[in-house]
């Protein structure tokens, strides 16, 4: 009897800090100030293929926090890993590298900004959970709306 076919698999092989750069532009200054910032986070993922099933996913954090006007801190992540992806199709693919990998790095990534925080004597930072689906959802239906849609004819309906 011959072996099932294996279904579609996701293994972590590696997760590393490609990058990470934190400023405190008006430190020591900033220090004196009462800690109420207004903050913007800025994320992003990208993936690149290594091989027939490895592929690196990047989740780029970009954290700012300002008082009164001016920046108080900069904190800048990439996030990385290596997975390697088999017995999935192309959508699957897709999926996966814009949904399961980041959901992957995600926890990794909070843990850095939160440490590159302190570290720079500032209180904890907690990133907010990121729905991975919810951006993934929202992306395709802003491509579908911007690109027409060519039938099964050939026809751009």
């Amino acid at each position: 009897m011959a072996d099932p076919q294996p279904g579609p698999h996701l293994a972590i092989e590696r997760i590393y800090l490609r990058d990470a750069s934190f400023e405190s532009p008006r430190a020591p200054g900033v220090f004196e100030a009462t800690w109420t910032p207004q903050v913007q986070v800025d994320i992003n993922s990208r993936s690149s293929r290594i091989d027939e099933a490895r592929h690196e996913v990047v989740l780029t954090l970009t954290l700012k926090a300002r008082i009164d006007d001016e920046v108080a801190m900069i904190v800048e992540l990439q996030q990385a890993g290596v997975f390697r992806l088999e017995g999935m199709d192309d959508a699957m693919t897709q999926q996966a590298l814009a949904v399961a990998c980041p959901n992957v790095l995600f926890p990794y990534a909070r843990e850095a900004v939160d440490a590159l925080v302190t570290k720079g004597a500032f209180p904890p930072f907690m990133l907010a959970p990121i729905s991975f689906d919810a951006l993934y959802a929202e992306a395709k239906r802003r491509q579908a709306a911007q690109e027409p849609v060519q039938g099964n004819d050939g026809v751009v309906n």
